[in-house]
């Protein structure tokens, strides 16, 4: 007898001995998900969470009632940190195939990367492993590069150097280079801009142990743009685009860096360190400058950048940034399309100036807990300064939503991979 657990749909409601609004019942085959009108996919991934939750190990998904969204809505919540695998898709004419494989592909790599340990997944290591996990998608259209330590200082990427230079191990930059166009001088149609903080422990702004906890995660916007790249390969795009990672440990150390520290960046603007818990935002500008060399039309850029976000949208949407309206409302479509939650914030040119120094152009920060009122709007005011064409093609998404501190009904604990999708899709669209 085979140890799966067969798992239907049905649009009828349960019969005795099962009250009439359960969502699951049972019967000798398996288990059943009774669906309702509203919430049709969230009940599907509420379902495959109870499932698991109970110990259910294996499943195998049956009949032609299923289709791509509602069996991945359930393999979302079915999988855990612990058990990456365990859901047998059925094939039948409502469900592609080759779209699920790729997204679960993409989704095992990043919530192996998010979920992994910072002593496994450190900035070398995140850089590596990115660039071997999307050679191994397209091996004779990939090239790469890795800056690492003192050579950043070679190349004046000044703010990852100076976020990672506390730790023993190296910060480092990633350049990679996707091109299946197969002509050298080919245009870049779009860069990809990710923040790689392995470990954040606050820095000399020291996070209380509780907060620092799940840093870990602070590598989620490396790993969901890598992602959305990888989707999008799978998915058969065909034009050039660049992927830059910005990784570093943010640790405590005579070594580095401080408050007070005034950053003189590539592009001539100098930055006082007023919170060096806001790192983020100083290892993005470099990698957001790099993006802007390309020449590319369009720049995506995503990061776990600000607490303020999560108290904007919680952890159920992430937050879109942009001077470019019309592009921001083109992603919010597209993170809808792909059943992704996202919600803009409010993005001016005068953000940029929310942060004073006497001492240089901006801080990096406000000299407050949590960087004061509007602080995710303003972390994007400090970002657009690095941004070409007057922010015009760029978007930046603070990740909000890509990891659960605790389990819930929908998600386990760890990595959701949400924003991988949006990031695919826009590269699709826009590239």
């Amino acid at each position: 007898m085979s140890d799966k657990f067969i798992v239907r749909i049905s649009e009828q409601a349960p019969t005795a001995p099962w009250s009439a609004d359960a969502l699951l019942s049972f019967d000798q085959l398996g288990a059943i998900v009774h669906l309702q009108q509203n919430e049709t996919l969230k009940l599907v991934q509420k379902a495959a969470r109870s499932l698991s939750q109970q110990g259910v190990k294996q499943v195998v998904l049956q009949g032609d009632a299923w289709c791509t969204e509602s069996q991945w809505a359930f393999y979302q919540g079915f999988v855990t940190a612990k058990q990456l695998d365990g859901v047998e898709f059925v094939d039948n004419e409502q469900s592609d195939l080759a779209e699920l494989a790729a997204l679960k592909n993409a989704a095992t790599w990043t919530r192996q990367m998010i979920n992994g340990t910072a002593e496994d997944v450190y900035p070398e290591s995140l850089a590596s492993k990115a660039a071997e996990f999307i050679q191994s998608l397209a091996p004779e259209h990939v090239s790469y590069n890795i800056i690492k330590g003192n050579a950043l200082l070679e190349h004046q990427w000044i703010g990852i150097h100076e976020v990672g230079r506390g730790s023993e191990r190296p910060p480092v930059l990633l350049e990679l280079d996707y091109n299946p166009t197969g002509d050298e001088d080919a245009p870049v149609s779009a860069a990809l801009v990710g923040k790689g903080i392995t470990f954040d422990s606050g820095g000399y702004s020291i996070k209380p142990s509780e907060g620092m906890l799940s840093m870990k995660c602070d590598m989620g916007g490396a790993a969901t743009v890598t992602a959305g790249l990888a989707i999008a390969i799978q998915r058969g795009i065909d034009k050039r685009i660049k992927l830059f990672l910005c990784c570093a440990e943010n640790l405590i150390s005579g070594h580095a860096y401080k408050l007070g520290d005034i950053l003189t960046y590539k592009n001539g603007t100098t930055v006082e360190i007023v919170n060096t818990d806001a790192e983020g935002r100083l290892v993005l500008a470099d990698g957001l400058m790099a993006a802007g060399e390309t020449g590319a039309p369009l720049i995506i850029d995503a990061a776990t950048l600000t607490g303020a976000a999560l108290v904007a949208v919680g952890q159920e949407y992430n937050a879109l940034f942009g001077l470019d309206k019309a592009l921001v409302s083109e992603v919010q479509q597209f993170a809808e399309e792909e059943f992704e939650a996202a919600w803009p914030l409010p993005l001016e040119k005068w953000h940029q100036n929310n942060c004073p120094s006497p001492y240089a152009d901006t801080a990096n920060s406000r000299a407050q807990k949590g960087g004061g009122y509007g602080g995710a709007s303003n972390a994007a005011g400090f970002l657009s300064r690095f941004v070409p064409n007057e922010g015009q093609g760029w978007v930046h998404i603070d990740l909000a939503a890509s990891f659960q501190n605790s389990a819930g009904s929908l998600w386990s604990a760890g990595a959701t991979t949400l924003g991988m999708r949006t990031v695919a899709r826009t590269l699709q669209a826009k590239a």
